[in-house]
């Protein structure tokens, strides 16, 4: 923001005309000193040089102030530094020690950006030396070994009079083999803030604490009834552990002013590692999830962390509106997403956290806005968007820093985040001194924002998305000092929002063209919105099919909001195959109901049925199917009388089910015919079964000449009957009464006699029996009934 380094234009207050006055003394003391010679007051040195030469060597100490307590001394306070300094040359250097250099005074902002910039630049100004009571010696400094240094020094010696920022620098000076006199050989630069006493009028503060991480869970859900998540890794679990990021950041935020700004997707996910879940390994398989109780715990912290805090919701997956306004805005579909991702929020993070959150602010990455991203941030009912300083920049001239909330047309309030406050904790924090410079620094911008006017103004700070654990350590301790300070005062989001806009902030939306270069470059391309509207139209198709449409609509509809996901700036390969994920699986799941194969079917006659089998592999039921079989060939083969028909099919969970259809031919040969799904609105389902269906009618003709053949065969048989009959007579006849019997009664029939019964049998072959093997002509035995399984080549149907 412009902060009219300055103050141009303005009539300066007492307290600023007197310090001008201080800092005028202090850059004019050390020629003054310099030639009356006369002996400095008190515990600085009124002739120190404000400004040293760097020598050739110079720079090869490195200076790292590890601590700065406290960080906002007031009166009565002593100040402790402590750190170390690395000889990080390769000579040696001796007769070393530490000191101390105060102010001068920073009137601007833009003078605090400029110390931080050139903060171990030897050659810049250092201000006044402390006495040489506060100095710590080292008789060498060894290469690449860190020495440690801790020096107090009362506030009162300081003779700090205005409020105000000072630059505060611990220096390193010795002597070297090649430079053998006491020359300067490392410095680091950090700030003092002052302000012992009460601000006429303090700074209202707000401050976005985010609970928001990358994508974790999957699209995909154990094929069983209770739908086990599956988790693409076990990364979130090491976030919500113990030290883990967002276990930090609980803890952290528990005892601060700050405004929570979730992610619902974050939550859900957590709540579903509190039962049964699984994790995807390497290998594609899935392993029993372990952390239940970390879980639990880290959601129990959590609601009790953020009872009494606003806490303020952003749409389900924290959606990119900026990729969504640049690239998909023209997809069909992509802003009916951003809508499905707003409407869950309210009941995902009331059920998990038991608050009710605010849902009416929209976060652009950054902060960064032109016309496209606001008109896409508010078309889900948004009507503030959290912009930045930098990018909603100021343009009237004003000397300081305006309040956040801006009209910018449409019934749309930009709530604009404090751009240098905002990075302040940006970069690596993970070593103490980074740290510490990064604390100093963000509370001399804020003091500084404070010491503008006297206007009471509402500032926001609005960090990264994703702050590391050192980075959120860093912020904390930043917050804990703010707070506790003269200067500031914490305030929600939504006052912030509403609070009385300043009529000379500028409200005027830069133009696409002003938008970052490369956070463009970050943006989901055109095609990724694409593939979620294939996505979604695979959805709509598979839906309408199922019994229980939220087993598969709730679980896909979240993961294609994790697809438009801010997360996924600058892992483009990731997010690519996450969308492919989700796509595969969803086919793979429509592909469960589906017809089975059939290979040639045999039709011997006019009329039959034809069995087409429908299975169904998924756990839920499916109706509101139509199956339909077509004849291309309507002339031979006619589906109940027709070119085709159709059938209502409805198939229970993990079953299948046979659909007859009655056909009937009308020539012999081969029919072609197709099966076909389709769902109740006319829309194919799944891909068709095309078999071959054989007619071999029998004829009129054909029946007469075979009726005419088993005919002749009954007849033959009688005949055969009857000569043996009589052959068997004629032999009784012709071998006499048996001696051993009485005589026969002489009226019987000679054909009517029986032989004796020991009477010698005829020799095999001699006479046919009754008894002989079976003829050529006798029929064929029945076939083996109809087999369940499918159709196997040459099969048969029902007639």
């Amino acid at each position: 923001m412009a902060d009219a380094a300055d103050f141009q234009g303005t009539s300066p207050s007492p307290a600023r005309r007197r310090m001008r006055r201080t800092a005028a003394l202090l850059a004019g003391a050390p020629l003054l000193a310099g030639l009356v010679q006369l002996p400095a007051a008190g515990a600085v040195h009124a002739d120190a040089p404000s400004t040293l030469k760097a020598d050739s060597d110079s720079g090869t100490v490195a200076v790292a102030v590890d601590s700065l307590t406290p960080a906002a001394p007031t009166e009565g306070d002593t100040v402790t530094v402590s750190g170390t300094v690395t000889n990080t040359g390769k000579q040696t250097v001796t007769d070393a020690y530490v000191g101390l250099y105060l102010g001068p005074q920073l009137q601007t902002r833009s003078a605090i950006d400029r110390v931080a910039r050139n903060s171990d630049d030897l050659g810049g100004s250092l201000g006044a030396q402390l006495d040489d009571t506060y100095v710590e010696k080292f008789s060498k400094l060894t290469p690449g070994v860190a020495e440690h240094f801790n020096l107090s020094v009362p506030v009162d010696e300081l003779n700090l009079r205005e409020d105000g920022v000072y630059q505060f620098a611990v220096t390193l000076f010795g002597e070297t083999s090649n430079r053998s006199w006491e020359h300067l050989l490392g410095v680091q630069r950090t700030f003092l803030p002052w302000q012992p006493e009460e601000a006429d009028t303090r700074t209202r503060t707000t401050f976005l604490w985010p609970l928001i991480s990358t994508a974790h869970m999957a699209a995909e859900t154990g094929s069983n009834e209770q739908q086990t998540p599956v988790f693409l890794n076990d990364d979130l679990a090491k976030e919500i552990s113990p030290g883990g990021r967002l276990n930090q950041m609980v803890a952290l935020g528990r005892d601060l002013g700050i405004t929570w700004v979730v992610d619902p997707d974050l939550l859900a996910s957590v709540d579903a590692m509190t039962g049964s879940y699984e994790v995807r390994g390497e290998d594609g398989g899935t392993t029993p999830g372990k952390h239940q109780d970390i879980a639990k715990q880290w959601l129990a912290d959590l609601q009790e962390a953020v009872s009494g805090d606003e806490v303020v919701a952003l749409p389900y997956a924290d959606p990119d509106l900026a990729s969504l306004a640049h690239n998909g805005k023209d997809v069909t579909g992509s802003l009916s997403q951003l809508k499905d991702a707003t409407d869950v929020v309210v009941s995902t993070v009331e059920t998990i956290l038991h608050v009710k959150p605010t849902t009416d602010f929209a976060w652009p990455v950054e902060g960064a806005v032109d016309p496209s991203i606001v008109k896409v941030a508010t078309s889900a009912g948004a009507d503030r968007v959290i912009a930045r300083s930098d990018s909603l920049e100021e343009t009237s001239g004003l000397t300081y820093t305006p309040s956040a909330a801006r009209p910018i047309g449409g019934g749309t309030t930009a709530v604009v985040a404090d751009a240098r406050l905002s990075t302040a904790f940006e970069g690596d924090l993970t070593t103490a001194s980074a740290s510490t410079v990064a604390v100093q620094r963000f509370l001399a911008q804020s003091l500084a924002v404070d010491l503008q006017t006297t206007k009471e103004r509402s500032i926001v700070v609005a960090p990264q998305r994703m702050p590391s654990g050192s980075q959120a350590r860093a912020m904390a301790e930043a917050l804990r000092t703010l707070q506790s300070g003269t200067w500031s005062q914490s305030q929600d989001l939504t006052e912030a929002a509403t609070a009385k806009p300043d009529p000379a902030a500028t409200t005027r939306v830069p133009g696409a063209s002003a938008y970052p270069a490369a956070l463009r470059k970050q943006e989901l391309p055109r095609v990724a919105f694409t593939q979620m509207a294939q996505t979604q139209a695979k959805l709509d198709e598979f839906k309408v099919i199922l019994s229980d449409q939220s087993r598969v609509v709730t679980p896909f509809g979240r993961a294609m909001n994790r697809e438009m996901s801010t997360s996924w700036r600058g892992r483009a390969v990731q997010a690519a195959t996450f969308r492919d994920g989700v796509k595969s699986y969803l086919d793979g799941l429509a592909q469960q109901v589906r017809l089975i194969d059939k290979s040639e079917t045999k039709l011997s006659g006019r009329s039959a049925t034809i069995p087409v089998t429908v299975q169904n592999n998924l756990v839920q039921g499916v109706d509101h199917l139509v199956l339909r079989l077509t004849s291309t060939n309507p002339t031979r083969l006619k589906i109940d009388g027709e070119a085709f028909q159709e059938q209502q099919v409805t198939v229970s969970g993990g079953h299948s089910r046979s659909v007859k259809f009655t056909t009937s031919a009308n020539a012999n040969g081969r029919a072609t015919v197709i099966a076909q799904l389709y769902t109740q609105d006319g829309q194919k389902y799944g891909a068709p079964v095309t078999f071959d269906v054989k007619v071999t009618e029998i004829t009129a003709t054909v029946m007469l000449v075979i009726g005419g053949g088993v005919l002749l065969l009954v007849l033959a048989g009688f005949r055969m009957y009857t000569q043996r009959k009589r052959a068997a007579a004629h032999a009784a006849e012709e071998a006499g009464p048996d001696p051993a019997e009485p005589a026969a009664d002489t009226s019987e029939s000679t054909e009517n006699r029986e032989g004796p019964s020991d009477r010698p049998q005829e020799k095999s072959g001699t006479r046919p029996r009754a008894e002989d093997p079976e003829q050529p002509s006798d029929p064929a035995p029945d076939t083996a009934p109809e087999s369940a399984d499918p159709s196997g080549t040459g099969e048969r149907v029902d007639r």
